[in-house]
């Protein structure tokens, strides 16, 4: 019982010192591929990506994905507590099945993990969600989370879904533009941002008229220098 107790205890002091080592990398160094990008090669999609700085990239995409995603992003430590309970209550009323997570989770969730999985999974976005919360901050967070975020088959961030949609890169993009691939990024593989109809349409164009409010109202004040 001892032995394996030992053993534990070392596998989890290795599991720490390594996630808190690769986190510490990537503050500095763009993130070169996720599981999530590995399992379309695998598939034969391929992969379009192109990495561009959080000071390159037009700051309207950041303001979108806040709108569309977590508009309390700058206000919460990593978990928006009333956005989950709020979510909890919608989907217990049998309403439209809604998700709690904040950009944070998501983006330790592109990067450290796969998609789906159970509450051990969870239990493992939570921890590295901690430690980007910790070790990243605001401007590092959502600059990976626009750089990693798939946002088309085989497509991820939001520069080579600019050059793919728009045909021009991330540095300057309309509202309306930017707006239509924040709306992507929930169901990137069903949902395009040219030609958009219906939800993907009214919704990416709701988002464009957000990005003034965003702006207006300072939700995107921690990505501001």
């Amino acid at each position: 019982m001892a032995f394996v107790l030992r053993l534990f205890l070392k596998i989890l002091l290795g599991f720490v010192l390594v996630s808190v080592l690769m986190v510490g990398i990537y503050r500095f160094v763009p993130v070169p591929f996720t599981w999530t990008m590995m399992g379309d090669a695998l598939h034969g999609r391929g992969v379009t990506k192109q990495w561009m700085s959080l000071d390159a990239m037009d700051p309207d995409m950041a303001r979108a994905a806040i709108a569309g995603e977590d508009a309390r992003f700058c206000e919460h430590h990593g978990f928006d507590w009333k956005g989950i309970a709020s979510a909890a209550y919608s989907n217990a009323k049998g309403k439209r099945l809604r998700g709690g997570s904040t950009i944070s989770q998501q983006t330790a969730k592109n990067v450290f993990l796969f998609q789906g999985g159970g509450y051990v999974r969870k239990a493992i976005e939570a921890y590295f969600t901690v430690l980007i919360e910790a070790l990243w901050g605001k401007r590092r967070i959502i600059e990976v989370y626009l750089n990693v975020a798939e946002t088309g088959i085989g497509t991820y961030g939001a520069d080579a879904a600019a050059i793919r949609y728009f045909n021009h890169d991330a540095t300057r993009l309309s509202p309306t533009e930017a707006g239509r691939i924040a709306v992507v990024l929930p169901l990137p593989k069903k949902r395009a941002a040219i030609d958009p109809h219906g939800f993907v349409r009214s919704h990416g164009n709701a988002l464009a008229r957000y990005v003034g409010v965003v702006r207006r109202n300072g939700l995107d004040a921690c990505l501001r220098k």
